[in-house]
C-alpha cells in the first residue's frame, strides 16, 4: 500500500467558531495513525505546520471584513502546498487534518503542482464565494473558488491551483448554498450533486460519477471531506452543521468508493472538539480515512 503522510494544520482562521484549530489533535486521538497501520499503510506523521493563533494573526493584520484573516491564510497555506507538493513528488498520499476549511486552498496548490488533478468535495456547502460575494467574509467558505482562480482570487498565485480545471471537479451532498454562490455554480464548469440527487439516485451511484468526472485525464484525485458533509446526529462536532445530510452508512459507502480511484491526496476537516460529544466526529473522521484508505468488511 502506498505510504501515507500525514500533517496538521491547527487553524481556525476562515471559520466563524472558535475550536476547529484543535481538529488535529482531536483526529489524531482517535487513533489515526494505528488505524492506518493495521490496513498495512507506512505511516509518517510530520506534525502541525506553524500557524499563529487567531489572536495573534489579528494583531499582526486587523485585516478586512470581507476575507477575514486572508494574510494569515495565505502564509499558512504556502507552506501546506510545499509540504504535500513534497509527500506526492516521493510517492507518499498526504493526508492533511483540519482546522477549517480554507487550508484545502493549500492542498489543492500543493496536490496539483506538476500534475493535472481532479477533485471530490464531500461536503454540505459549496464553499464558492468570493470576496465580492460572500455574506460573511469567512474564507472556508471560498476555498474551492479561491483555488479555481474565481473573481480576485484569478490574480491570487498563492490560491489558484494552476493544474485545477472546474471540468474535473465534483461537488457531492451539498445542501445549504448562498444565492450568489449558487448563482456562479451553475454558470461554472464545476459538477454539482446535491443530497436531493443522492436521495433520488443513492450514494453510489452518485459517487460513481463524481469520482468519473474527477478522475477523467487527470494525473490523480484529490478527495476533501469536511465532516459537515454528514447529518449531525452523526457528527455533532463541527461549525456549521447542516440538517439531513449524508448519514453514517452513506459515507462510508461514498469513501469505499474512494479507494478505487487514484488518490493524490485526502484532506479531513472541520472537525471542532470543543463542539463535540466525546470525540464522536474525530472518531468518525478516522472511521471514514480508513475507508478511503482501503478498510473493508471482508
Amino acid at each position: 500500500m502506498e505510504p501515507v503522510r500525514i500533517v496538521g494544520v491547527p487553524t481556525d482562521y476562515g471559520a466563524s467558531r472558535r475550536g476547529v484549530d484543535m481538529g488535529p489533535s482531536a483526529i489524531r486521538y482517535a487513533g489515526l495513525a494505528a488505524e492506518l497501520e493495521s490496513l498495512g499503510h507506512d505511516v509518517r506523521d510530520v506534525g502541525d505546520l506553524p500557524a499563529p493563533r487567531t489572536e495573534e494573526a489579528a494583531r499582526a493584520d486587523p485585516g478586512r471584513s470581507d476575507a477575514k484573516y486572508l494574510d494569515a491564510i495565505s502564509s499558512v497555506c504556502g507552506r501546506l502546498a510545499n509540504e504535500v507538493a513534497g509527500a506526492a513528488n516521493v510517492g507518499e498520499t498526504p493526508l492533511v487534518l483540519g482546522g477549517d476549511h480554507s487550508l484545502a486552498i493549500g492542498t489543492l496548490a500543493g496536490a496539483s503542482r506538476g500534475a493535472d488533478l481532479g477533485v471530490v468535495w464531500f461536503d454540505a456547502h459549496g464553499d464558492f464565494n468570493t470576496p465580492g460575494t460572500t455574506p460573511s467574509g469567512n474564507v472556508h467558505g471560498m476555498s474551492l473558488a479561491a483555488a479555481l482562480g474565481r473573481g480576485e482570487f484569478e490574480t491570487s498565485p498563492w490560491a489558484r491551483s494552476d493544474g485545477l480545471d472546474g471540468e474535473n471537479v465534483a461537488l457531492v451532498g451539498v445542501r445549504d448554498l448562498d444565492s450568489e454562490e449558487r448563482r456562479t455554480l451553475r454558470e461554472s464548469d464545476v459538477t454539482v450533486f446535491t443530497i436531493s440527487e443522492i436521495d433520488d439516485r443513492g450514494i453510489t451511484a452518485v459517487v460513481d460519477d463524481a469520482l468519473g468526472v474527477a478522475s477523467s485525464g487527470t494525473d490523480g484525485v484529490h478527495v476533501s471531506l469536511d465532516l459537515d458533509w454528514l447529518d449531525p446526529t452523526e457528527a455533532p462536532g463541527v461549525g456549521t452543521p447542516v440538517r439531513g445530510d449524508v448519514t453514517y452508512r452513506e459515507a462510508h459507502a461514498a469513501l469505499e468508493r474512494v479507494a478505487d480511484v487514484d488518490l493524490r491526496s485526502l484532506e479531513l476537516v472541520e472537525v471542532n472538539p470543543i463542539l463535540d460529544d466525546h470525540n464522536r466526529t474525530a472518531e468518525l473522521a478516522v472511521e471514514l480515512a480508513a475507508s478511503a484508505l482501503g478498510k473493508r468488511i471482508l
